[in-house]
């Protein structure tokens, strides 16, 4: 059974960047066909997709936040990470990642991380 675990500061900054860091366990990041991602709920809103990579390493970023946003992998340690720069208090959410399965071109979720609150203040 995959496990997605989230991790990184819990404050940062207007101006500054947040990184947020999802460590997988159970489950290669390169394996075929699934798709990881990052997902975020601000307070009192629903769901946002923020951008995902794939088991090939291709990114994909929402149109509204590709401008300051960075997705990477290091397959060494079977992790991926979210970078968003020039943080606003807008950017405050619960960040999760998750796992997609893309076996049959669903884009089917069946992992999630348990989410951790970032908050942007001064």
């Amino acid at each position: 059974q995959v496990q997605l675990q989230e991790s990184g500061p819990g404050l940062v900054k207007p101006s500054q960047t947040l990184s947020l860091t999802c460590t997988v366990s159970g489950g290669s990041i390169t394996t075929n066909y699934f798709y990881w991602n990052w997902i975020r709920r601000p307070p009192e809103k629903g769901l946002e997709w923020i951008g995902n990579i794939l088991y090939s390493g291709t990114t994909y970023y929402s149109p509204s936040l590709e401008s300051r946003t960075s997705i990477s992998r290091d397959t060494s340690k079977n992790q991926f990470t979210l970078q968003l720069s020039s943080a606003t208090p807008e950017d405050t959410a619960v960040y999760f990642c998750a796992r997609a399965d893309n076996t049959w071109g669903l884009d089917e979720y069946d992992s999630w991380g348990l989410g951790t609150q970032v908050t942007v203040s001064s």
